[in-house]
């Protein structure tokens, strides 16, 4: 498979991680929209949103289970921001689901 979030999440494309466990990677954006911006993933590729069903729906689970645990970690103590885009009209650019963890400043209205 020529997925470039299953390349990172193998150590193959370097990343700088900030959080891992068994089902979740999560690593700094290379292109950040806010002062903390970070990339989560599931380890279990899945295209999108789309491909969500209720067989594999706990591996969404797992991934927010992580979320406020990386917020702390990254002190986003006053908020923080949760960003997912599913498919070309989204403008997902890579084709491995994926959540936005924005935070570290007053963000825009915006940015929805």
């Amino acid at each position: 498979m020529d997925c470039l979030f299953c390349k990172i999440i193998a150590g193959d494309i370097p990343s700088t991680k900030v959080y891992e466990d068994d089902a979740v990677f999560a690593f700094r954006d290379i292109q950040p929209q806010a002062p903390v911006h970070i990339v989560i993933v599931p380890k279990t590729h899945l295209c999108c949103a789309d491909e969500i069903t209720d067989e594999n729906s706990a591996l969404i689970a797992r991934i927010f289970a992580a979320i406020p645990k990386i917020a702390k970690a990254e002190g986003l103590t006053n908020g923080y921001r949760i960003i997912n885009n599913c498919g070309e009209d989204a403008c997902q650019s890579v084709r491995h689901i994926h959540f936005h963890l924005l935070g570290g400043k007053k963000l825009p209205e915006s940015i929805v």
